[in-house]
């Protein structure tokens, strides 16, 4: 289902996906927003699969996990309100690289990548500022990952 309103839009300029976006910017990306509803326990997306989509998460918690060599489930993340995934996929046009399961019954808003493609025929500004705001996520994410990294070696090498 299409989506406007003027909460949803208070809630998504907050957001770290939508910040810094003029008002007309604004309307036009929400105006492509899809809304995706998800109970308990259901999969949003799966790791491996194609994925030409990124959400929003407007209610909910995730559970964002990657599979061990073992085959055993590694924890990797949770998602909360406010938090978005699946950006990767619209940038490297990759296979999905984890999966994403709803802990809780879960509201979500799907950007496809031909919307986004769209915005950036008919917006380049807000196009350009969405992709900063993206950048600036993975680049956290990276950051966290390195630390953990590090972390990591230094236990090992503790022992």
């Amino acid at each position: 289902m299409a989506v406007s309103s003027p909460d949803l839009k208070a809630f998504l300029v907050a957001t770290p996906f939508f910040g810094g976006l003029s008002d007309s910017s604004l309307d036009l990306l929400v105006s492509m927003l899809v809304e995706r509803r998800f109970d308990a326990g259901a999969t949003v997306v799966a790791e491996g699969e194609p994925g030409r989509s990124m959400f929003i998460v407007h209610s909910g918690e995730l559970v964002v996990s990657k599979l061990g060599d073992s085959g055993r489930v590694i924890r990797m993340a949770g998602l909360e309100p406010g938090d978005f995934f699946g950006e990767m996929t619209l940038i490297e046009m990759q296979n999905r690289s984890a999966t994403v399961v709803a802990e809780s019954p879960t509201v979500l808003y799907e950007l496809t990548a031909r919307k986004l493609y769209t915005c950036y025929k008919a917006d380049i500004h807000a196009y350009v500022m969405v992709m900063q705001n993206i950048n600036r996520e993975l680049c956290r994410r990276l950051r966290r990952a390195d630390k953990r990294i590090a972390e990591l070696q230094m236990h090992h090498a503790g022992q």
